[in-house]
């Protein structure tokens, strides 16, 4: 290997003051992740955004706007890290498709309970994923994680916006325990 060559492609040159290039390589693979699965859920809340039918269309077309807003200023704040850190922060459709390790969105044209029904999982599986990134970042990086935590709270509230129409009134969802998109929009019809 030459000199000048990096150790990997997520190992910067230089980095933010007080933090080693590798811790930053660390933080940086764990942000292109977080920022493939919040550009993967702006787009998947668009989709959704535009196929929702029925009588509750309007009231579900219109709340996603600001959640697609929400997620895309996570985005950008997620890419510029990425670049602070002296990383190059990769927002191309085919990367994100290479590199995710999730599955499409599963619902095209849809009543407004099966969309969000398939988005409470949706939401689920990235805020797991998140607090997973808070985790790593801890230790590494305390800028990092102060980030990952402030989106997490954004998309919790997101997340319970969802939810609420998916609420009984004992507390329970109706999509308790559904392990794919379409199970969940199979139970949000009954």
């Amino acid at each position: 290997m030459a000199p000048t060559a990096r150790k990997n492609a997520a190992t910067p040159h230089y980095t933010v003051p007080g933090l080693k290039p590798d811790a930053a390589a660390e933080v940086i693979t764990v942000l292109q992740d977080r920022l493939n699965a919040l550009n993967d859920l702006a787009l998947t809340l668009k989709h959704v955004h535009w196929n929702v039918v029925g009588p509750t269309f309007i009231a579900v077309h219109t709340m996603l706007d600001p959640q697609v807003e929400g997620v895309r200023a996570m985005v950008d704040a997620t890419a510029e890290r990425i670049a602070t850190l002296g990383g190059s922060p990769v927002g191309t459709p085919g990367a994100l498709v290479a590199q995710r390790s999730w599955d499409d969105y599963s619902i095209g044209r849809a009543d407004a309970n099966s969309h969000l029904a398939a988005l409470d999982l949706v939401y689920s599986g990235v805020l797991e994923d998140h607090r997973a990134a808070i985790e790593k970042t801890e230790e590494l990086d305390p800028v990092t994680e102060d980030l990952l935590v402030t989106q997490t709270g954004g998309l919790e509230q997101h997340h319970w916006f969802i939810r609420a129409h998916l609420e009984r009134p004992d507390g329970t969802l109706v999509t308790a325990n559904a392990p794919t998109e379409k199970t969940a929009a199979r139970k949000a019809k009954r």
